[in-house]
């Protein structure tokens, strides 16, 4: 059984839902999982598949209509292990935690960043908060993670507003807020989203420097299982807000056992791996979300659905830290 002297993050049966009126939308149901320390979560599925409200609710930043009816979400960063999800009448606890402890790297720094404050001001913020520092010892320590990440002229640029960066160099900003308090987890939402290929190898580089030199723990929740190959050490694989497979890099992307995780790898290149494959679509579309099938979500999508895939939810199939919510995992590995 694993040791929690490796874990850093534990997610126990995590359900979270938005009340839209006459609908109820399950965006996350029953998801599970770890995190070690110094290693790296992939955490993969198509749009809409529930991996950024899972990021959402584990640092309580979900939307008025958001709500965890049922899980545990346990921190075990500090002396004492924290239930996250306890938190929500002790604001300043959360505060506390955030930003702190785990910072989060926003999908589209274009809307993250404010217009109308400096770089300076915005990555100084989370220092001035949560540190006992000067606002010139912030300065130095904001200057400093702006130079580790590439940015030139670091001192003068705190001056300038977002609309005066890149694309690319505003990403490297956002990283910079998310790590200038040396957080022991980072979660990376789509952090490389709507970058040209070589900006994104160089931020991909430099996050996999900066965990290394803070033995950082990361959840890269993306839909590109290249990145995932290059950066993860395990990988949930997350289909209408359920965790279908989870594993090793190795496991997951090399022998995949779930119908979904093999169609999603089918559809898209992924590097090093099944070279010269042609590449293949996933056949119908994601159910409604607040109109779920009673059976396994996926059923109308796959090649292998019985009966019993389209009546019953899944048990999953545990071997060797292999986990698999699939009823036909024989017909499928033989197929």
């Amino acid at each position: 059984m694993r040791s929690q002297h490796d874990l850093l993050l534990k997610v126990e049966n995590l359900e979270t839902s938005f009340d839209l009126g006459s609908r109820v939308v399950k965006a996350v149901n029953g998801v599970s999982f770890t995190v070690k320390k110094g290693k790296t979560l992939g955490v993969v599925g198509e749009s809409g598949c529930g991996k950024s409200v899972t990021a959402h609710t584990i640092l309580q930043l979900l939307p008025r209509l958001g709500k965890i009816n049922a899980g545990h979400i346990t921190y075990y960063g500090k002396e004492e292990a924290v239930v996250l999800n306890r938190l929500e009448r002790n604001g300043r606890k959360m505060r506390s935690i955030r930003g702190k402890e785990i910072g989060m790297i926003f999908q589209d720094p274009m809307a993250s960043l404010n217009p109308v404050y400096t770089i300076g001001n915005q990555i100084c913020e989370a220092l001035l908060q949560h540190d006992a520092m000067s606002k010139k010892e912030a300065a130095d320590r904001a200057v400093e993670m702006l130079s580790l990440l590439g940015i030139p002229s670091a001192r003068a640029r705190l001056k300038d507003y977002p609309h005066q960066f890149s694309g690319g160099m505003k990403q490297r900003v956002m990283i910079a807020m998310a790590m200038v308090c040396n957080p022991k987890l980072l979660i990376a939402d789509e952090p490389t989203t709507a970058l040209d290929v070589t900006i994104q190898a160089q931020i991909l580089e430099l996050m996999k420097d900066v965990q290394k030199k803070y033995d950082t723990s990361v959840i890269l929740i993306t839909h590109n299982m290249g990145i995932v190959s290059d950066m993860a050490d395990e990988v949930a694989v997350m289909y209408m807000g359920k965790i279908v497979e989870f594993g090793t890099v190795e496991q997951v992307l090399s022998r995949p056992q779930h119908p979904y995780t093999r169609a999603l790898l089918r559809s898209v290149p992924v590097l090093g791996i099944r070279r010269n494959m042609r590449l293949e679509t996933i056949r119908g579309s994601t159910p409604d979300p607040s109109e779920m099938p009673e059976g396994c979500a996926f059923a109308p999508r796959c090649d292998f659905a019985t009966d019993r895939c389209r009546s019953a939810p899944p048990q999953t199939d545990e071997g060797q830290g292999h986990l698999v919510r699939c009823w036909n995992l024989e017909e499928v590995r033989k197929g």
